[in-house]
């Protein structure tokens, strides 16, 4: 009994042993870990791809990235008894020791699969003592990783040419396809590349390249349907693809993982935005922003002229602070109508008139007289919007903008004025997409909560609901801007189910002659709501404004103005203003009501002193909103 205990310590001993080394030496597995960033799209296909360092394009690629056939093909050339051992075949070792004894030389290396992966990891000289460490690396490899993880090894590291590696890198680079998507030719062309990457380049050494391949597939089956495949594969690649590289800037900024863009519409705007560079002036550039209404997630982003030195092409140009011009009236308009001031259907006047030191004129410096508000909205008048900002305050629509994510950039102790009717204020494209989609989506935040009336941005809306000047799909709601001295032109537009947004401009922000809005960027606005997903995609449809539109259901009782934990830069005139409740509402400043007329949602108060003050407003129904107040 004890002498046949020894056999099973023997082997306990041995797997002891085996376990220490292991241990102690862990296969160097950095080459495998340090890989490409892949950023993809929303559908999990590769977006951008950026290389590892050193500039290598090693894309990790499992089993599963890869067709079938191109494994089959794989083991056939390489390792056909890949699942039969260990991860060394004795067969295939003695047989290599046979062949070099009578050659002379070595005829075959008797590598596994398990081997090849060893040596990619750890790349060797090719000596004996480099082949037994493989040896053991293999062993151990197939111990740690099974046969999925050996193959994941090797199609992740198998050199493919150049800086490529990997069966992933050597099927973008050469045929433009994800490897999955390759046929049996193909797949063989990539299996014997691995084999010596630089003498089988197919832009370097087409024949040669051929008969590797077609060597492959005979290895699989050397039989009349390996002929017919031989004989259909047709020439081998002669020019290597550039890898992805879709939405560069946000790919940048993302580094790595899942994006929400759709990489069919990408590429669309992105093939629009190179067309539309080449008919703009030298020196400038633009962006475009497509968002899903709903979500506020980006369907795609073209920032700029990638890497073009002459358009700062480096630069995310959706993401430069510039003026919006009067691409921010739509929003003035939503909340004049919020509060009360004006319907659409109002008649005013455009007229030359003074806002204490600030006198604004029109674009075209002539004035329209008496029309409705919904007509100067749509002729962006300038008069009638700043006095519309003059009712409801700068410092509302100041509010709004900031809890919408798009924080005024104003000059260094500047406080929001009334120039930020006509663009005096710094915004970015992502931000305007941001408001425009406020607006679209009935004054609701992307975090559900309402920042303006629904009826209110409705009717702002609809009012933009008019056709393109050069035609274009129907029911799109749109309106262009020019910032002061032509440096900023800008489109944006939205339907019910996406938000547009174009920039056109110099980034460096000089001027640029004869610019306008209506000049560079609309033209290009029905081109993009053109290229969007088919899927049913309703218009953002046009209300009858003299009618009268059905009420909402009523909106909880709320405080506009002022927002929560206000300041006042100084003491003077305030109208506080509420929405939502059933009026007559009653204004209260620390507990005292305010006279104010029942009718509207708003009342005057002039502060007695700096100070913190206690607003409060209360409906016929009881209902009560309150905020905090500070005055300088």
């Amino acid at each position: 009994m004890r002498w046949a205990r020894i056999p099973i310590l023997l082997v306990l001993g041995l797997l002891g042993l085996a376990w220490l080394l292991d241990r102690a030496f862990p296969p160097p597995m950095a080459r495998f870990e340090n890989r490409a960033r892949e950023v993809t799209a929303r559908d999990g296909r590769l977006l951008s791809v950026w290389p590892a360092p050193g500039g290598v394009w090693r894309l990790r690629t499992g089993p599963g990235d890869v067709s079938p056939h191109l494994l089959a093909l794989l083991i056939a050339a390489e390792d056909r008894r890949f699942h039969r051992h260990p991860g060394v075949d004795p067969l295939a070792l003695a047989r290599a020791a046979a062949q070099w004894l009578r050659a002379g030389r070595v005829v075959s290396g008797g590598s596994t699969l398990s081997m090849q992966a060893a040596r990619l990891l750890e790349p060797r000289p090719r000596n004996l003592r480099s082949k037994l460490i493989e040896i053991a690396r293999a062993l151990q490899l197939e111990w740690r990783h099974g046969k999925q993880g050996v193959l994941e090894i090797w199609l992740t590291l198998a050199p493919q040419g150049g800086n490529l590696e990997g069966l992933r890198a050597g099927a973008l680079a050469w045929f433009g396809r994800p490897a999955q998507a390759l046929d049996a030719a193909e797949a063989a062309f990539l299996v014997a590349l691995a084999r010596r990457p630089e003498a089988l380049r197919p832009d370097r050494h087409p024949e040669a390249a051929r008969r590797a391949r077609d060597a492959v597939l005979l290895a699989r089956a050397p039989d009349v349907a390996s002929q017919a495949e031989i004989a259909l594969a047709g020439p081998v690649p002669r020019q290597r693809l550039a890898l992805p590289r879709h939405a560069p800037h946000l790919a940048r900024q993302q580094r790595e993982g899942a994006t929400t863009l759709d990489l069919d519409l990408q590429r669309a705007l992105e093939a629009l935005a190179t067309q539309s560079l080449a008919r703009l002036p030298e020196r400038v550039s633009l962006a475009i922003m497509v968002t899903d209404l709903r979500t506020r997630e980006t369907r795609a982003l073209v920032g700029g002229d990638w890497m073009n030195p002459a358009r700062a092409g480096a630069l995310d140009l959706s993401l430069a602070v510039r003026s919006p011009g009067s691409a921010l009236k739509p929003l003035i308009y939503a909340l004049a109508f919020e509060a009360g001031v004006v319907t659409p259907d109002t008649v005013m006047e455009d007229l030359p008139r003074r806002f204490g030191d600030y006198a604004p004129e029109n674009f075209d410096r002539a004035f329209q007289g008496r029309l409705r508000i919904a007509d100067a909205l749509r002729q962006s008048l300038n008069q009638p919007a700043v006095a519309l900002l003059n009712e409801i305050g700068p410092l509302r629509l100041a509010s709004v903008m900031k809890a919408a994510g798009a924080i005024p950039r104003l000059p260094p102790g500047a406080e929001p004025s009334l120039p930020l009717a006509l663009g005096g204020v710094g915004v970015t494209l992502r931000e305007m997409v941001g408001l425009y989609a406020l607006l679209g989506d009935g004054g609701a935040h992307a975090s559900g909560a309402s920042l303006i009336e629904l009826r209110a941005a409705n009717l702002a809306s609809a009012i933009l609901v008019q056709p393109f000047p050069g035609g274009g799909p129907a029911g799109v709601a749109w309106k262009t801007g020019t910032s002061w001295g032509g440096r900023d032109a800008w489109a944006m537009g939205m339907d019910q189910r996406h938000v547009v947004g174009i920039w056109v401009g110099r980034p460096d922000g000089t001027p640029m002659p004869n610019a306008t809005g209506a000049r560079l960027a609309l033209p290009l606005l029905p081109q993009v709501f053109e290229r969007l997903p088919p899927a049913p995609r309703a218009p953002l449809a046009p209300r009858p404004l003299s009618a009268g539109v059905a009420p909402p259901p009523m909106d909880g009782l709320r405080l506009l103005f002022p927002p929560p934990r206000a300041t006042l830069p100084e003491a003077g005139r305030v109208v506080l203003r509420a929405a939502g409740g059933q009026r007559p509402l009653t204004f209260l400043v620390d507990g005292a009501p305010l006279n104010s007329d029942p009718a509207r949602r708003e009342a005057s108060w002039v502060p007695p002193a700096p100070g913190f003050y206690r607003i409060t407003v209360l409906d016929a129904e009881g209902a009560a909103a309150r905020t905090e107040l500070r005055v300088r």
